[in-house]
């Protein structure tokens, strides 16, 4: 049977995150548009129906003063408590940071474009991926502190790329990007001409194909998440 997960879509506005999504989770989702107030069902109650919950990325930071934001934070901390499968991706992984105690701070640059990551250690979330893999990056904020018992499954030049707390997973990278979502997020930046030249010339065939062994993260997860089991029931 196919998991069914709570998708939160942080993002603003009309944007690609709930199609790229929606393409490469082989899964049955229902989407929440948090930043426009619409939010999942409270973890407390009997009747959460969700095997793991994913969330996207966003163009604000996570620690902008937002309402949705403050709210969304009461909400994943519940859900964390009660232990369900959570993946974070990009402002995701950064969110699921700050949530549980750790420090998101500005980068005074941005990482744009398809990188180089390496693993660390071994974790059923990167199983099949390479040790050394590429996958796009488009973000000015960074993970600075884990939280306290958060271990780090991936690391570049810029930083923290991955990590695990329980059953919570954040990657600063995005593998669910295609083609097309690369080079329009490149264009929406408020950067230079040159520098916006520089990253679309960065997204070749090559990096794109490359980019493809790094989407093994989310059939990962879903199995995690089909699988997994409990160790506290709902937090009431």
């Amino acid at each position: 049977m196919r998991p069914r997960l709570a998708v939160i879509d942080a993002s603003v506005g009309d944007t690609p995150a709930e199609s790229n999504l929606d393409r490469e989770l082989d899964a049955a989702t229902d989407v929440f548009k948090v930043s426009d107030g619409r939010f999942p069902p409270s973890v407390s109650t009997t009747s959460w129906e969700y095997d793991g919950i994913v969330i996207s990325g966003s163009q604000t930071a996570v620690y902008d003063d937002r309402d949705w934001i403050h709210e969304l934070t009461e909400w994943f901390r519940r859900a964390h408590a009660a232990d369900v499968p959570t993946l974070g991706i990009c402002w995701g992984h950064q969110f699921i940071a700050q949530a549980l105690g750790g420090r998101v701070v500005d980068m005074g640059e941005y990482e744009l474009g398809y990188e180089t990551i390496e693993r660390r250690g071994e974790d059923p979330v990167f199983r099949d991926v390479p040790r050394r893999f590429t996958s796009f990056e488009t973000h000015s904020d960074r993970v600075a502190e884990l939280p306290t018992g958060a271990t780090t499954l991936a690391r570049n030049r810029f930083g923290v790329q991955a990590f695990r707390l329980g059953s919570g997973y954040g990657v600063q990278f995005h593998p669910e990007y295609d083609r097309e979502t690369a080079e329009w997020v490149v264009r929406q930046k408020e950067l230079s001409t040159d520098r916006i030249e520089s990253a679309l010339n960065n997204i070749t065939d090559d990096a794109v194909e490359d980019a493809v062994a790094a989407k093994r993260v989310f059939d990962n997860f879903l199995e995690l998440a089909a699988t997994h089991q409990p160790e506290t029931g709902p937090v009431r």
